[in-house]
């Protein structure tokens, strides 16, 4: 820390000395506050011509002294406003020797006074009385710098937010985005649910999981990888039709500006429908996510002009992978995909690697140019183990994926209710986690009894913060308030 600063912190303790010496609380349970400084704004006149007393709490943005009137920004969660202390207005020489001496910028503070408009015509509290809420020891960052290193910002994210209005915005708009999902699904009539983050099995997704230890039970177990796929399944066979669940879920992999390992996601599970039905759901489902959240459903994302209005285009698996690279997935072996992705310089895990993940790979090359909106289908049983199989083409599966800005944004499909079929996969998918690949699903033998007593056809879809980040332009790890960092060496 530098020296200055190790300076400043000290003499704030000193304060804080100071005030407890002259028997005053520098951090009291409570405030009595009446308004919030947009209040008085927006009602400034009618509150001036009650002449009454109001009082404001907050945090000192900035501090003036003048002799014997100090001017002020009082900062609330809903905007600031100026105040006044005047030597003459408190009545009190000590009371004003300690606000002008002993009270500092970043300090909270409680202020009865009314309204009056200066000079200079700015609308203002003239305080009477003040009271400390509590003392900031640490200075805020300096006001024309701020926080300035990225991951600074992510690590001291209260300073970000209290200093940047596009991250307290960017707050704002995350909670009215999974509110909207919310209140789009309730009115649909689905039924919001909770479902186990500690798993015996993980299940619902191709995913490495985290491991941990349950001391009561004495085993190993599973953070989920899903949001409650295989319970949510579950629930179809007790004959509940419609359900969502919005929750955390945990993937152990790798991190980019795409991937998280703590992230939220929602899924719904809806009986009686299948993936045609879950496309025109989802696609009402993100416009209207949009207008609730952004007001529009025009963005700019990583390089792409999306209209979300437009007509959604139906992109096809094996003829996207074809066109773009010339390769037929179903007519292909790994050799000729290994070679491909050579010639394409795409970088791969080598551990585990296997023709699934050699497609898919593949694919992961190819959306990168698709701009979207649209839903990619035609989607191969060979990395689809949750999936329906299409009737007419056993080798492809009923699933879809809105694609926007190059990317997966979300995951559905026509749920497998063959039990029998479901088992025959799971022991792929088993031998699959055998020969080294860990992303290959857990075989669940409980949810495979489960379908034997009977599950409607249903549609599943998920979707995770992801898009909110697609739609707000910027990465992930910028878009949670909270992101997972590595501590400082300490």
């Amino acid at each position: 820390m530098p020296q200055e600063k190790i300076n400043e912190r000290d003499e704030r303790l000193s304060k804080l000395q100071e005030l407890r010496k002259n028997d005053l609380n520098p951090y009291p349970s409570r405030s009595d506050r009446t308004h919030l400084a947009s209040e008085v704004l927006k009602n400034f006149e009618k509150i001036q011509e009650n002449s009454g007393e109001l009082i404001l709490a907050g945090r000192l943005m900035t501090k003036r002294s003048h002799g014997n009137l100090n001017f002020a920004n009082l900062l609330d969660v809903s905007g600031q406003i100026q105040i006044a202390v005047s030597k003459k207005e408190l009545g009190s020489a000590e009371s004003y020797k300690m606000f002008d001496k002993l009270i500092d910028m970043g300090d909270f503070v409680e202020v009865t006074g009314v309204c009056f408009v200066t000079h200079k015509g700015e609308k203002s509290i003239m305080v009477k009385s003040w009271k400390l809420l509590s003392k900031a020891i640490r200075p805020l960052p300096e006001k024309w710098h701020g926080l300035k290193d990225e991951e600074e910002k992510l690590r001291k994210r209260y300073l970000d937010i209290m200093l940047n209005g596009e991250t307290r915005d960017m707050i704002e708009k995350r909670s009215k985005f999974w509110n909207s999902i919310r209140n789009f699904l309730l009115n649909k009539g689905f039924l919001e649910v909770e479902t186990p983050v500690l798993e015996v099995t993980t299940g619902g997704a191709d995913a490495r999981p985290f491991v941990t230890h349950h001391n009561a039970l004495d085993m190993d177990v599973f953070l989920r990888i899903s949001t409650g796929e295989l319970w949510q399944k579950r629930l179809m066979v007790a004959g509940l039709e419609k359900t969502f669940e919005i929750g955390r879920q945990f993937r152990n992999e790798g991190m980019d500006a795409e991937h998280l390992q703590d992230y939220t996601q929602m899924e719904f599970y809806w009986s009686y429908a299948d993936y045609k039905m879950g496309m025109a759901l989802v696609e009402e489902l993100y416009k209207h996510v949009a207008r609730e959240t952004f007001g529009t459903l025009k963005f700019e994302i990583r390089g792409f002009d999306i209209d979300l209005d437009q007509k959604w285009a139906i992109y096809d698996y094996r003829d996207t992978v074809k066109e773009k690279t010339g390769i037929d997935i179903l007519n292909t072996d790994i050799k000729a995909i290994e070679a491909k992705l050579k010639e394409l310089k795409i970088d791969y895990d080598k551990k585990g690697f296997n023709i699934t993940r050699a497609i898919d790979n593949l694919w992961k090359y190819c959306r990168k140019s698709i701009a979207g909106p649209g839903f990619l289908v035609g989607v191969p049983l060979s990395v689809s183990p949750l999936a329906k199989k299409m009737s007419d083409r056993p080798e492809l599966t009923e699933r879809f994926q809105p694609i926007i800005a190059g990317s997966e944004l979300g995951n559905g499909y026509s749920e497998l209710n063959d039990p029998v079929d479901q088992a025959a996969r799971f022991a792929e998918q088993q031998k699959l986690r055998e020969a080294g690949d860990d992303e290959a699903q857990m075989a669940d033998p409980e949810f495979v009894e489960a379908l034997e007593h009977g599950m409607p056809p249903t549609c599943g879809f998920g979707m995770s913060e992801r898009v909110f980040s697609f739609l707000m332009n910027r990465t992930s790890r910028e878009c949670q308030i909270f992101p997972l960092l590595k501590p400082k060496n300490r």
